[in-house]
């Protein structure tokens, strides 16, 4: 017997549902139990895929935090008592805090697999597993295409400008041709001060956890350390500060404490 537990809070696409159940069962067969948690609004998003795929939704309580990750390790454990119990469990989460139930699921001799995004999955997390299975993996990795093209674009239209400052030129290199030669450096310089322009654009709560996954897990990271990878990333400015950054979002992330904030957490929601 296989049971299917989504944490639908956590992997709330659509699509990558129907990958992970039909990647699932060309894999490993039939699934018994198939069964999804969340928020009443992630259960709307998910509805057609719940009802052709026959995924039984569980919603919770409109509680602020962890409601859906409890439910699904109680009914887990509850699966884990059964007798058969699951010679399967497919966890369809990247949250760090199902490892503990991970554990005591390999304990009583099932074998437990994870099924996530790429950009969604704690690193902490896979060890406890006994595979983990990515889903839409090109579609997680996509911001990190997302900057060349706009650095480029940002490149070719200042290629046009010098072009243009060429086309007027002739008319004074005919009468002055060392100051027209002269022109040309400015316009590079221009140029050149483009692109940095167009890195800042991207600076969004989308860059910023993609560039630190362990945002995922919900856990409070020291904000110094998190300084120094978005500085790497190039995501923060040398003269600028991670917490004016992260101010910028409060909807999505949260500093404590409060006066002179030294850690800080992605906001899950």
């Amino acid at each position: 017997m296989i049971a299917l537990l989504i944490d639908a809070d956590n992997l709330s696409s659509p699509a990558w549902v129907v990958e992970a159940v039909a990647m699932l069962e060309r894999s490993e067969g039939s699934i018994a139990i198939r069964r999804a948690y969340g928020s009443a609004e992630n259960m709307k998003g998910l509805a057609e895929v719940l009802r052709l795929r026959a995924i039984r939704p569980f919603v919770n309580l409109p509680l602020p935090k962890n409601t859906t990750d409890m439910s699904l390790a109680v009914d887990a454990m509850e699966l884990a008592c059964l007798t058969p119990r699951p010679k399967l469990m497919i966890i369809a989460s990247g949250d760090l805090d199902f490892v503990p139930l991970v554990v005591r699921l390999r304990e009583r001799g099932i074998r437990v697999v994870c099924v996530s995004e790429r950009s969604k999955m704690a690193q902490d997390a896979i060890p406890a597993y006994d595979q983990v299975i990515y889903v839409g993996a090109d579609e997680a990795l996509s911001p990190t295409p997302k900057k060349p093209e706009t650095m480029s674009g940002a490149v070719e239209a200042s290629r046009t400008t010098p072009k243009k400052a060429v086309a007027k030129t002739p008319p004074v290199k005919a009468t002055t041709p060392k100051p027209a030669a002269k022109k040309k450096p400015p316009a590079n310089k221009v140029a050149k001060k483009t692109p940095s322009k167009a890195t800042k654009t991207v600076v969004t709560p989308e860059a910023i956890v993609a560039a630190l996954p362990n945002f995922q897990a919900g856990d409070w990271l020291e904000l110094s350390e998190v300084a120094k990878i978005l500085h790497d990333k190039k995501l923060l400015a040398k003269s600028a500060t991670s917490t004016k950054l992260f101010k910028r979002f409060p909807d999505q992330f949260e500093l404590m404490p409060a006066g002179k904030p030294n850690k800080v957490r992605l906001v899950k929601r």
